[in-house]
């Protein structure tokens, strides 16, 4: 019966964080002080050389609000929005790309920033920690000091500010990557991976580093507390050896915390990773969210947007329904 509160009250408080965010998500894009529509038109009127008689005018302008769901009262748009995401996680065509539905352009877009984000959270999460461990239980020693002082010089630093500083020096001063992304097309071979990777690193390189120092400073604090602990002086006075000490007693109990911050680094990782791909030109969501904004295309920022909301919630559910069985302390009640 716990485990069973304990699901529902998480996936309960889940589907509300979906459903605020969602809210919010249709709401904002309607402050904005540019209409998509009539971008649209003045758009289609530039490009044929012609200007359409206001009969016209009105029937096109008609037409394509109710294709984009933008007809009728912000209410009914609103109860429409919501139905379609949550039924059929329909968000309709893209208005710079008509007829192109968004969720197929956001399904050919969503594997590049999956696997930028998870491959560098991750190595981010792992060495950082791994660091931080040394630092901490080591902290008298000279290394220990030089790794907490890199720590202290990445944290603070910014994810553009990391991203233009690597193009200035890897690919300007000295060319090694390229300024841009540039994915070869065609099927998945030994060449496109390793075209992939080359033009993948300097992206990936800033979303590890900028994760790097957060991760090193948490660390070492948790390590330099834990290694104080009664259970660790015990351990110490029994003659277990200083690499058991390290890694069973004081990494592991250090670790939970850890988890946690992982979970909630997600959503800040995720905005950096956005942020990132577009210095790089790199072909994920946030050139798909550049282009929506630019072009006031609500359909695609609705589409990236919940997208970006489904992942860091989902992540922080999966962290709190899996965190007991990391920490024997917690119980499903």
């Amino acid at each position: 019966m716990g485990l069973v509160q304990y699901i529902t009250s998480r996936v309960g408080a889940y589907l509300l964080v979906l459903f605020i965010g969602i809210t919010i998500t249709f709401f904002l894009p309607r402050m904005m002080p540019s209409d998509p529509i009539e971008g649209y038109i003045a758009q289609l009127q530039s490009q044929a050389g012609q200007t359409l008689s206001p009969e016209a005018l009105e029937s096109l302008r008609n037409s394509l609000r109710e294709l984009y769901g933008l007809k009728g009262s912000l209410l009914t748009q609103y109860f429409s929005y919501i139905k379609r995401v949550f039924l059929t996680f329909d968000f309709g065509p893209s208005l710079t790309a008509y007829p192109k539905p968004v969720s197929e352009t956001i399904l050919t877009a969503l594997p590049w920033t999956v696997g930028l984000l998870m491959t560098t959270t991750l190595l981010s999460w792992i060495i950082g920690n791994l660091v931080g461990l040394i630092a901490g239980f080591f902290h008298n020693r000279r290394g220990a000091t030089v790794l907490e002082v890199l720590g202290v010089v990445l944290y603070p630093i910014p994810y553009y500010i990391l991203a233009l500083v690597l193009i200035l020096l890897f690919a300007y001063v000295w060319p090694i990557f390229p300024l841009s992304t540039t994915i070869l097309p065609g099927p998945l071979t030994l060449e496109k991976i390793g075209n992939i990777l080359y033009n993948s690193f300097l992206p990936g390189l800033t979303l590890v580093l900028a994760g790097f120092g957060w991760n090193i400073l948490g660390m070492k604090s948790l390590a330099y507390s834990t290694k104080e602990e009664a259970y660790v002086t015990f351990a110490r006075l029994k003659g277990v050896p200083p690499r058991a000490i390290m890694t069973s007693y004081v990494f592991r109990n250090a670790l939970l915390p850890q988890v946690t911050a992982l979970a909630l680094s997600i959503g800040t990782i995720f905005s950096g990773a956005l942020l990132t791909e577009v210095l790089f030109s790199y072909p994920g969501l946030g050139l798909l969210v550049r282009t929506a904004v630019g072009n006031g295309d609500y359909n695609m920022l609705y589409g990236t947007i919940t997208i970006s909301i489904i992942a860091v919630a989902t992540a922080a559910l999966a962290i709190d329904l899996l965190y007991p069985l990391l920490d024997p302390r917690i119980r499903y009640r």
